[in-house]
This record gives structure tokens, sequence and C-alpha cells, in this order.
């Protein structure tokens, strides 16, 4: 099976897919990216906005109706966690792979 062209998402990417699994709004998706990744990946609003427009683009994140109209609300679509899923299949074989190797 050929790869996916968007694989491998970068950590910062594939934290925001993973945090948009559950809708959230920009200032919140910076936090929840910077708790799943254990304190390790930390966002500017810059960056996470230039990533919001891409991840639009590429159709993997929506904007979804939000009670607050100051805030706009994004929420990860099917084509954004068929991606996820492939990168965490791409990560698994390579851990397993590197397991088997180092044994």
């Amino acid at each position: 099976m050929e790869r996916d062209k968007h694989l491998p998402l970068t950590e910062t990417v594939y934290y925001i897919l993973l945090a948009l699994v559950e809708p959230a709004h920009g200032y919140l998706i910076m936090q929840k990216v910077e708790e799943l990744s254990g304190g390790q990946v930390r966002m500017a609003a810059g960056t996470l906005y230039g990533a919001i427009e891409n991840l639009m683009k590429q159709k993997f994140i929506q904007p979804v109706a939000s009670e607050d109209s100051r805030r706009k609300v994004y929420a990860i679509t099917d084509k954004g966690l068929d991606i996820l899923r492939m990168d965490l299949e791409r990560m698994k074989h390579m851990i397993n792979v590197t397991t088997d190797r180092l044994s």
C-alpha cells in the first residue's frame, strides 16, 4: 500500500488533530496540545492559526457552530480522523520494527 502524501504528520499537526477530536476554539486547542504533549509542544497563536488554515484547506478540520459568536470553533473531519489513524499505524509499525531490531 502506498503511503499517503500527507504522512508523516508533523508533531504539531498530529497534536492539533488529536485535540480536535472534541470541538475546540483556538486558545483551547493550544492548551490541549500542550497538555497532550506533556508540555513538549507549545504553540504561538500565529503558528496555530497558520496550521488551522492549512488543515481546513486539506479538509482535515472544519469550523463548527458555536454558542459564542466571538470564537471560531473547529472539529476534526472524517478525513482528518483517517489521516490521524494512518499516522498512528505508521508510528506503531516503526516502534514494533525498532523494538524487534534492538531486542
